[in-house]
């Protein structure tokens, strides 16, 4: 009897270990929020199937005594073995970080589990086993019980951080802080116009997608100096009242806004709350501080009438302010003029493609000419403009073009995507999984999509055969060849497929958009 229960123990405590490690991933990946969890785990619980099996055998050996190694223990054997193959090979685009954050969950989960083990084990050993099954079915929501435990200690822990952060920026009296947000754009523009403001200035600026209010934090603790001249914070939101958390840490002297549009609508559920939240750095804005707007952006237009701001409007097309004109754009780049609000003129050319890239790029030429930064010594800097990573990014790969666009796909981004992908010779691939986040509006966002996918790729492959139903819809209601349209399981198997096209010429590959672990 006790070795079967040992070796039972053994079998718990790896199973215990791995659905653990999946589960605090997925938590993670939700931004520790409990109510995006949550919902997040009644559309992908099925995931999680092997848990049901092996609960019920653990419970069933536990209340008849099976614990010998029987039939029923056999079997329990199998299920325990099919949970420890799933959770220990399960491929992962973005490892769990194991952060001091997660380090005190799994504390908070070791001890709850040693808890209800001790318990049983002294008050109630016949159910012992029954108590690890009930532990092992109720892994997915433990994250939030855990969380919810720990909110106090993750409460103070996180205003010691900002608090320090506070002083830091406090000792830069000096320190000019540019606010960036936007629904689409916000970390190219951050990107470009750190590049340009460097011609004259020491920057620093938040790395990759550091738009939250601790990877801001973070930031500022990490890599502030006291020789930093500005500060460009790169601010990133899915819930009402996002962007006003950050500005009340780094409190932006000058801002932003790239763009508003259709992007998590999960957690926005319509348009008037991302139009608030995006202002929100609008309304952080001292009424000295330089407030710069996409002018091509019709919901911009709709809220900037409300602003008294020093505004400044940057476009892709003539009009108030900032705007291109004479814009060329070829596979191998993009030339265009830029006019000033005060009629001063001067051509630029850059490496980057795609219309929409303009656009970003007047806007931090805006900024840093508003900065003092003359439109000549501009000329340089924009030349030497890089994409920034995943985000319209060329990668050659002998015979194969690689056009690497993978991050966070949205309706307007994703459309200048294939648009883009119109302009190159040679037989033109989509690969892509469709949009998410995007609501009850999902599924008519990607049947548009499918629709101008049609007009501008050879071939259409599709990542997840369920999901991307609506892409195929539209793209075959254009007429689109539906032999030409394909869809598989996993994105290796799309790949395959893509390399393997015998059509003869230079093969360009879009992949748009990359569907995160969670999901």
């Amino acid at each position: 009897m006790m070795v079967n229960l040992i070796i039972y123990s053994v079998l718990f405590l790896v199973t215990y270990l791995l659905v653990l490690r999946y589960n605090l991933h997925m938590f993670q990946l939700n931004g520790y929020k409990n109510g995006e969890h949550l919902n997040r785990l009644k559309k992908s619980i099925y995931k999680q199937w092997q848990l049901v099996p092996c609960a019920v055998l653990s419970i069933l050996g536990s209340l008849t005594g099976l614990l010998a190694f029987n039939i029923s223990a056999w079997v329990f054997l199998a299920v325990a073995a099919l949970v420890f193959n799933f959770y220990r090979t399960y491929n992962v685009k973005k490892k769990l970080v194991y952060t001091a954050r997660v380090k005190r969950l799994i504390a908070t989960h070791f001890i709850i589990t040693a808890a209800v083990t001790a318990y049983f084990a002294l008050f109630a050993r016949h159910f012992l086993v029954t108590s690890w099954a009930v532990i092992l079915l109720l892994q997915p929501l433990m994250q939030v019980i855990c969380n919810i435990i720990n909110k106090p200690a993750e409460k103070a822990v996180t205003n010691w951080y900002i608090n320090d952060a506070k002083k830091m920026l406090a000792a830069c009296p000096d320190l000019k802080i540019i606010g960036v947000t936007g629904s689409y754009g916000k970390t190219s523009v951050k990107f470009y116009l750190k590049t340009l403001l460097e011609a004259k200035y020491n920057v620093l600026a938040t790395p990759e997608s550091f738009n939250t209010p601790m990877g801001v934090v973070r930031t500022i603790r990490e890599h502030l100096k006291s020789t930093d001249e500005i500060f460009i914070c790169e601010m990133g939101a899915r819930h009402v009242g996002d962007i006003k958390e950050i500005c009340d840490i780094v409190h932006p002297h000058h801002g932003v806004i790239t763009s508003i549009g259709p992007q998590h609508l999960e957690t926005f559920f319509n348009m008037e709350n991302i139009k608030s939240t995006k202002f929100e750095l609008a309304d952080a804005l001292p009424t000295d501080g330089m407030l710069f707007l996409n002018g091509d952006n019709e919901y911009i237009n709709e809220k900037a009438v409300n602003y008294a701001n020093k505004t400044f409007y940057y476009a892709a097309k003539e009009g108030s302010g900032y705007y291109a004109k004479d814009i060329k754009v070829g596979r191998l780049g993009t030339e265009f003029t830029v006019v000033t609000s005060g009629g001063e003129e001067e051509r630029f050319s850059m490496k980057l493609i795609g219309g929409h890239n303009v656009i970003n790029v007047v806007g931090a030429i805006a900024v840093a000419h508003s900065f003092g930064v003359a439109l000549s010594d501009l000329r340089i800097p924009v030349r030497k403009l890089e994409p920034a990573a995943h985000r319209l990014q060329i990668l050659e790969r002998g015979a194969v073009t690689i056009i690497d666009d993978a991050y966070n796909s949205n309706p307007v981004g994703s459309k200048a995507a294939v648009e883009t992908l119109a302009m190159f010779e040679g037989v033109r691939i989509l690969v892509t999984p469709g949009m998410v986040e995007l609501g009850d509006k999902e599924e008519e966002y990607n049947r548009l999509f499918g629709s101008y996918a049609a007009k501008c790729c050879d071939y259409i492959l599709l990542v997840g055969k369920k999901r991307t139903e609506p892409i195929k819809e539209g793209a075959l209601g254009e007429g689109f060849s539906s032999e030409k349209l394909q869809a598989f399981d996993t994105l290796g198997e799309a790949m395959t497929f893509a390399y393997g096209i015998k059509d003869e010429g230079h093969k360009v590959i879009l992949l748009e958009n990359d569907l995160p672990d969670n999901y």
